[in-house]
C-alpha cells in the first residue's frame, strides 16, 4: 500500500533495464547489459555526482561484492544495505532491518539525493512505501524473454515525463513520480 511519505530529499532509482522491463536474468547475469554499447559512461557519472546516499538490498550487495572482487565501489557515499540478517556494518556500509521509511525520514533533511540501488525487491519495497520521487531506467535494446521485473504487481503510480537523452544504443528515461496530496 502506497502510504506517500514526506522526506525532504529526492529519493531516486537510477537502473539499467531490458526492452521488456527486466534488470537480470533469472540467475543474476547482467552481460546483456555490460555489452550493450552505450556512449562514454552512459551519464553515470552526471548521475552519482547528484547522491551522498545509498540504499541497496543485501543480495544487490553480494552480487556487487562478487563483481568487484571485495572493492566497495561506493566509498565516500553514506550506504545501508537492507537486510534481516544480523550482520556487523564494515567501514563503508551499515547493514540494517530498519523499515526503509524510517530509515529515509530519520536522514539528515541536508544533503543531496538518496539512491535506491535494487534489487527489485527493494525497489518495490520502497515503492509500496510511496518514497520514489523519481525514475532515471536506462534501456537497453535487449528483450530478454525471462528475467527479474523491475516493478512487482502491486503498486500503482503515476509519472511525469521529466525528459530523455541518447548514450549510443541505450535510452534515458527520466520520470518524476506524481505525489498524492
Amino acid at each position: 500500500m502506497t502510504t506517500n511519505v514526506s522526506h525532504p530529499r529526492k529519493v531516486v532509482v537510477y537502473i539499467g533495464i531490458s526492452l521488456d522491463g527486466c534488470i537480470a536474468t533469472r540467475d543474476d547475469d547482467l552481460d546483456w547489459l555490460l555489452n550493450t554499447p552505450g556512449e562514454g559512461d552512459n551519464g553515470f557519472g552526471a548521475f552519482y555526482d547528484t547522491v551522498d546516499t545509498i540504499l541497496m538490498g543485501k543480495r544487490t550487495y553480494d552480487w556487487i561484492m562478487e563483481q568487484e572482487k571485495g572493492r566497495f565501489p561506493y566509498e565516500g557515499k553514506e550506504c545501508y544495505v537492507y537486510t534481516t540478517q544480523p550482520m556487523e556494518d564494515t567501514a563503508h556500509v551499515r547493514f540494517t532491518a530498519q523499515n526503509p521509511g524510517e530509515l529515509i525520514a530519520g536522514l539528515s533533511p541536508r544533503g543531496k539525493d538518496i539512491w535506491i540501488v535494487g534489487g527489485s525487491q527493494m525497489i518495490n519495497l520502497v515503492r509500496q512505501q510511496g518514497l520514489v520521487d523519481e525514475y532515471i531506467l536506462n534501456i537497453a535494446p535487449v528483450i530478454l524473454g525471462d528475467g527479474i521485473p523491475l516493478f512487482c504487481p502491486g503498486t500503482q503510480e503515476e509519472l511525469i515525463f521529466q525528459g530523455m537523452q541518447r548514450f549510443g544504443q541505450f535510452v534515458e528515461l527520466r520520470y518524476q513520480v506524481q505525489k498524492k496530496s
